[in-house]
């Protein structure tokens, strides 16, 4: 199975990243939106951010507009968007897909290396969140519900 580092993603300006650059860090991927019920969780995930990215954890957020149009903006929005109310700091990603036939490469592998509950491999909705260990593992997928603040132990531990 490709570790996530095999992966590349556009950027919200459109720049091709690969998550190479990652390397050695801990990981949080979230499929993310701006007009979702758990949207407020940009601010646990900022915070998650700042107080751990220096002992090594990354957060990238990958907005995905299938559940219910809750992204509806564009790269250029979204990013207004988590600026103007979250400070996000962390990296963003151009919209992608999590499900179905143009499910991004990365999620296709995320999802199949940590199922959901009873093996399913379909995202449910926004803010699902996997933790990649920092050689590149991913170790565990999260719920929606699952807010940053009860994620964070675990990072903890990783790092």
């Amino acid at each position: 199975m490709a570790s996530v580092y095999d992966f590349s993603a556009r950027t919200l300006d459109g720049t091709l990243q690969s998550l190479g650059d990652f390397r050695g860090r801990v990981l949080l991927i979230v499929n993310v939106a701006s007009k979702c019920g758990f949207t407020p969780q940009y601010a646990g995930l900022e915070s998650l951010h700042r107080k751990y990215g220096p002992r090594g954890l990354a957060v990238l957020g990958f907005p995905c507009d299938q559940f219910g149009h809750q992204e509806p903006g564009d790269e250029a929005q979204i990013s207004a968007f988590c600026s103007l109310n979250y400070d996000v700091s962390f990296p963003m990603y151009a919209k992608i897909e999590v499900n179905g036939s143009g499910t991004h490469p990365l999620y296709a592998s995320l999802k199949s290396a940590a199922p959901g509950v009873l093996g399913t491999t379909a995202i449910k909705w926004n803010f699902t969140k996997f933790l990649v260990d920092r050689t590149g593992k991913v170790l565990r997928r999260y719920a929606p519900t699952d807010t940053p603040q009860k994620i964070a132990p675990d990072i903890e531990a990783l790092l």
